[in-house]
């Protein structure tokens, strides 16, 4: 079971679902390049394609072969590009499990002027310093996490004041932001296949709950579950009912599948 953070999170963001997924697979989580204790290896592979291909890499050369595939926000549009026809055999696709599914474009002009900017704000020196500098005050973590909808406790608080305060990981985020392109993925999604799972905190403030509802409507095998009082992060929230739904949606798949 392979999983992937969003823009700007870490493996860390996992840690309390680590340890049920573990008692029944093998689980790998990977910070994306640029992120998190992952260094970024071309400044210009920051794409979507490019970080998949460079995932596919890493999987093939540790040997890796995911059945389920669990992605938070833009991880989620990862693992979707990882198991396009061009990177996953049709005959190997695993299950794709999205929590709070980053799969929309900014609508109107701010799908023009945020691209834009995260452009603008990568290509000037000193920019990741600066904002990791200002945005590392525990307040204003504490602020940021809230306007996602979502609330963690004081380690959780602590952990992404550390993930922000770093220069090289804040880098990584804004280069992710302007290299960022969901269309071509999109075009693809009416033609997918395997099955997916989206699992979608009603109080998401960063991704409305509609994209996922929205996504799964136009996919073959696609469904979504809601969970009524969780934000953005609610697999930080309540690890424990996100872990039981994805394991029941893992084993319901292998159960599935033709041996």
């Amino acid at each position: 079971m392979l999983l992937l953070h969003g823009a700007g999170g870490s493996a860390h963001s996992f840690r309390r679902l680590i340890p049920p997924l573990s008692q029944h697979h093998h689980v790998v989580a990977l910070d994306l390049p640029g992120h998190g204790f992952s260094q970024l290896g071309a400044r210009h592979r920051s794409t979507l394609d490019g970080m998949a291909q460079d995932i596919v890499a890493l999987c093939m050369r540790e040997g890796w072969v995911p059945r389920t595939i669990v992605g938070h926000s833009a991880g989620a549009a990862v693992a979707l590009r990882l198991v396009q026809p061009d990177l996953t055999p049709p005959d190997q696709i695993p299950m794709v499990i999205g929590l709070n599914a980053a799969l929309g474009e900014f609508p109107g002009l701010a799908g023009i002027v945020f691209p834009i900017m995260a452009k603008a704000l990568a290509a000037v020196p000193f920019t990741a310093s600066l904002f990791s500098g200002a945005s590392g005050n525990p307040k204003r973590i504490e602020a940021l996490i809230r306007s996602t909808g979502s609330t963690l406790d004081a380690e959780g608080l602590e952990l992404y004041r550390r993930l922000v305060a770093d220069r090289a990981h804040v880098d990584g985020t804004l280069l992710m932001m302007a290299q960022w392109k969901l269309a071509p993925l999109l075009r693809t999604l009416p033609d997918h296949k395997g099955p997916v799972r989206f699992v979608v905190g009603e109080q998401d403030a960063t991704v409305s709950p509609t994209v996922s509802l929205t996504t799964a409507k136009s996919m073959p095998d696609a469904r979504v579950t809601n969970l009524p009082d969780l934000g953005h992060l609610a697999h930080e929230e309540d690890p424990v009912t996100v872990a039981n739904l994805i394991l029941g949606f893992a084993n319901a798949a292998q159960n599935a599948t033709p041996t």
